[in-house]
């Protein structure tokens, strides 16, 4: 309804929802609170203004209970791993002081919570399946081949079935509850009792990794990522400024030059759904990588390119945003993109025991499928050798302490390093110093604003004219910067003059 551009109006409709909620009949665990967090010239800055928000190190946003850290979403120019755990933990202060607010309206206006009747299995009858199942569930999850881990459950579910469904009868979907419920057992306690992973590795452990680029002749730059059995092939595109996105929203951008797009077909976790528009995982993948990656593009001055990567998911078994993230760092370097530093992400799970976060938990990092499904946390952290450019959480429960982000944040580290170090720069240890062949070439040039008139004539007719005879693209700013961009050196040239 109104909008000042000081205040974010997201954290504003995150605080107004979380305070509708806590006043109505709806039982929940809030209220939550959101702020934004930045670092503006070395200092901690809570809910940036306009201006702060122009020149700040990090944007940050940390959603909180009154205990619990319950979200966290940051990009940021290669933060140092004490500064952003400062940084969360500054956001989760002032988060406290808000939601003390809303309970104070709690306290006036809120209404009674309805009771509901509990949906869950009957204990009994889930100890009688799990009882008459769970060692052949064990052998069945004991694998690292997701697809050999799915045939082999196959005639698990059949059997169970077969032996329990009269017993539902109107209500078979109980037994696919319960047999989720055996597997989630299985796997957590392997994980919190035995630190015993489904693929048999160990806790720091990080799936076999390979790395490769150019696997696409024509195309800009290609890079094809690879993390057991989770596959991406990241492809980037070069084009004139011109091509740069233009952008109508509520903030003060106009236009993104830099813009990552993540697919996700069914075919790379073995379905058969039809591809239609993006969902939710493509839209927060693809913002997920294209902030991970911005902080280390060149300025235009040095790079004057719209750059466009598409990371296509060829197969999934956990972390594909991470696996797109690295496959883009190997793209734009094959591209020629003198990105200032590599990037690399990695992911750390969590295992809470009955006492919750409170109690014994454990981490784990490169988390697969079963790991994401069955656990409390996907923290994903990236980041270059210096600092980290990006962090993005979803967690199963209902927040995390202190200890658990900063034992996160410290695993995924070193995983990331390895990563860099010993598979990507491997494959390409810098950046590539020229474009490809087929990639546009871009040549710039400074002319008198005053003559801009000259350069364009009535009705556009002389510019036209040197782009029909060269074939090149021209773009001329207000200032008198031109950019001429072409496949043909001499066509270039030849415009140029």
């Amino acid at each position: 309804m109104s909008v000042d551009p000081d205040c974010s109006p997201e954290i504003t409709a995150a605080i107004g929802v979380s305070a509708a909620i806590a006043i109505s009949d709806i039982p929940w665990a809030g209220p939550i609170s959101s702020v934004n967090v930045g670092l503006v010239d070395g200092e901690i800055v809570i809910n940036p203004t306009l201006e702060q928000r122009a020149k700040t190190d990090l944007t940050l946003t940390v959603a909180s209970t009154a205990d619990l850290v319950a979200m966290i979403e940051a990009g940021g120019n290669e933060i140092d791993d004490e500064t952003m755990f400062n940084a969360i933990m500054a956001g989760h202060e002032e988060n406290k002081k808000i939601v003390k607010f809303i309970q104070g309206i709690v306290d006036e206006v809120g209404k009674p919570k309805f009771e509901y009747e509990s949906s869950d299995p009957d204990p009994e009858i889930m100890k009688e399946i799990e009882d008459f199942c769970i060692e052949d569930v064990k052998k069945a999850l004991d694998t690292d081949d997701k697809l050999v881990r799915d045939e082999a459950l196959l005639p698990i579910y059949n059997a169970v079935h077969e032996k329990f469904d009269e017993r539902f009868e109107g209500n078979e979907g109980k037994i696919e509850e319960i047999m989720y419920l055996v597997q989630k057992h299985v796997v957590r306690a392997w994980l919190k009792d035995e630190h015993k992973r489904v693929d048999g590795r160990g806790i720091d452990e990080i799936r076999p990794l390979n790395a490769e680029i150019d696997l696409l002749s024509r195309a800009h730059g290609s890079g094809l990522f690879t993390r057991g059995q989770t596959q991406v092939l990241s492809v980037t595109t070069l084009g004139p400024m011109s091509d740069a996105q233009l952008l109508d929203g509520l903030d003060e951008q106009t236009e993104k030059r830099y813009i990552h797009h993540y697919n996700f077909p069914s075919y790379s976790v073995g379905e058969t759904k039809p591809s239609r528009g993006p969902g939710r995982r493509e839209i927060g993948h693809g913002a997920l990588a294209e902030k991970a990656l911005v902080p280390v593009l060149p300025s235009v001055d040095e790079f004057p390119y719209a750059i466009r990567v598409v990371s296509e998911v060829l197969s999934s078994n956990g972390s594909t945003s991470q696996g797109s993230i690295c496959g883009s760092t190997l793209s734009l370097m094959a591209a020629g993109v003198p990105i200032k530093a590599p990037v690399a992400g990695i992911s750390c799970g969590l295992i809470t025991g009955d006492d919750g976060v409170y109690g014994d938990f454990m981490t784990m990092v490169d988390i697969q499928g079963l790991e994401d499904f069955f656990g409390d946390m996907d923290f994903k952290v990236v980041g270059t050798h210096k600092g980290i450019t990006a962090i993005q959480m979803d967690i199963k429960i209902h927040g995390l302490t202190r200890a658990i982000i900063e034992e996160a944040i410290a695993r995924t580290r070193e995983a990331r390093f390895y990563i860099m170090d010993e598979v990507m720069s491997k494959a390409i240890a810098e950046p590539r110093q020229t474009v490809g062949k087929y990639a546009p070439k871009i040549e710039m040039m400074t002319i008198d604003p005053a003559t801009i008139g000259d350069v364009v004539g009535k009705q556009g007719k002389v510019i036209n004219r040197i782009i029909a005879e060269t074939g090149v693209k021209i773009d001329i700013t207000d200032d008198g910067n031109v950019s001429i961009c072409g496949t043909d050196a001499d066509m270039i040239a030849k415009a140029m003059k």
